[in-house]
C-alpha cells in the first residue's frame, strides 16, 4: 500500500500533467478549430485537473494523521481565504479603479502560490 505521501505526488504529478498538456495544447492551437461546444468543452476539460487536484488534497488528508490533515487543512484554508480577499479586492479595482482585467483562472495559481508562501508559518495545530 502506498503511503499518503507517495500517492499524492502521483496523483498531483497525473493531476498537473494533465492540466498542463490541455492548455499546451490550447495555447499551441490545436483546438482552434473548434466550435462554441468544442470551446465550451475544452473549458470544461481544463477544470477537471484543478477539482482531481483538490480531490487528491482532501485524500491526502483523509489517509493522513491527525497532526498532517489539521496543519494541511489549515494551510488550505489560509491560503484560500487570502486567495479569495486579494481576488475580490482586484475586482474590486477593476469595478473602482479601472485596474486591468484579471482571468477568473488565475485564482488557481494564485491559491497555489499563497499556500506555498503559508505553509512556513502554519506549522501548528493550535
Amino acid at each position: 500500500m502506498k503511503s499518503p505521501d507517495s500517492a499524492y505526488a502521483f496523483r498531483t504529478l497525473g493531476f498537473l500533467g494533465a492540466y498542463v498538456l490541455i492548455n499546451t495544447a490550447a495555447i499551441g492551437g490545436l483546438f482552434s478549430s473548434l466550435n462554441q461546444a468544442g470551446r465550451l468543452a475544452l473549458s470544461l476539460a481544463v477544470a477537471l485537473p484543478i477539482a482531481g487536484q483538490i480531490w487528491a488534497t482532501l485524500a491526502f488528508m483523509k489517509g493522513s494523521d491527525e497532526f498532517v490533515r489539521t496543519i494541511t487543512a489549515k494551510r488550505f484554508i489560509v491560503a484560500s481565504g487570502l486567495a479569495i480577499a486579494l481576488f475580490s479586492a482586484w475586482g474590486f479595482a477593476e469595478s473602482y479603479a479601472k485596474s486591468p482585467h484579471a482571468p477568473g483562472w488565475l485564482i488557481y495559481p494564485l491559491f497555489w502560490g499563497l499556500y506555498a508562501i503559508v505553509s512556513p508559518f502554519v506549522q501548528s495545530t493550535r
